[in-house]
Parts: C-alpha cells; structure tokens; sequence
C-alpha cells in the first residue's frame, strides 16, 4: 500500500504522528506537507494529495486541518474520490467496510494524537466488503461528474 499525507497549518502535529505511524506500519508514503506555521489554504494541499489518489499513483490518503472539514470538502470535489472526516474508531471501520473511502481526514484541533493513530490504523488495515455495499459505491461513481 502507498499513502499519501498532507496537512495545512492547523494538523502540522498530528500529520506528524501519523508519518510515525505510517513508519511502524512499514507503510510507503509521501508527504505533501505543509511545513508552516503560518496560516495557508488547505486546498493547496487537499487537491494535489487527492488527485494522486484518483489518477491511482496511492492508494489511500490521508489529509488533517483544523477541524478536517474544509480538506474533506476540497477532496470530495476530486473525481474518483471518497474522502470521509473520521474522528472515532467506529465510523474509521464502517468507511472502509461500506463505502471504500479512499481518503481520510480528520481535524487536529477536535482529536489528539492518540485517537488518530488509532483511528489511522484501523482505516489502514480495514478492506472493503464488497457485496452490497459495491452496488452503493458504484451508484456514486456512476453520478461523478468531470
């Protein structure tokens, strides 16, 4: 599997602790950073980690802001992908199961750094069902505009 992470200003520290986890996990990834402090647009960095994911160089991503919602919104607006704002282990398992989400962001000013390792986690290794579940992701791909 390969990951692409990115953040903007508001999920420097979490973005952080999910590289380390992504190391342990023995998992190739490529960060997009940003490196600042100083506030910049997430979608500056939602676009380009999303559509390496749509055009199939990663497989996964994974994108932190302040509240995760407006880097969930810019992914969303990336033909192909299913970017869902996780911040609980349960929802982080069904996204996998049911929808084959194929991003994740989350928002460092709602969760700690545990919580996203463990949320990570999950979502890294949860495979999708399939089944039933394929016929409701197909209906989304079939309404994707260009």
């Amino acid at each position: 599997m390969k990951v692409v992470i990115a953040s903007d200003h508001g999920g420097i520290h979490i973005r952080q602790e999910l590289i380390a986890l992504l190391k342990e996990m023995k998992i190739e990834y490529l960060d997009l950073g940003c490196e600042c402090n100083a506030s910049v647009d997430y979608p500056d960095y939602a676009f380009p980690a999303a559509q390496k994911v749509a055009l199939g160089e990663f497989d996964r991503g994974i994108l932190v802001c302040g509240t995760g919602i407006g880097m969930s919104i810019a992914a969303n607006k990336v033909k192909g992908i299913r970017c869902a704002l996780v911040h609980d282990t349960f929802s982080a398992k069904a996204t996998r199961e049911h929808n084959d989400s194929n991003m994740l962001a989350m928002g460092e000013r709602v969760i700690g750094p545990g919580l996203a390792r463990d949320i990570a986690k999950i979502w890294l290794e949860t495979e999708f069902e399939g089944g039933r579940h394929e016929t409701r992701v197909n209906k989304i791909r079939d309404i994707e505009y260009v």
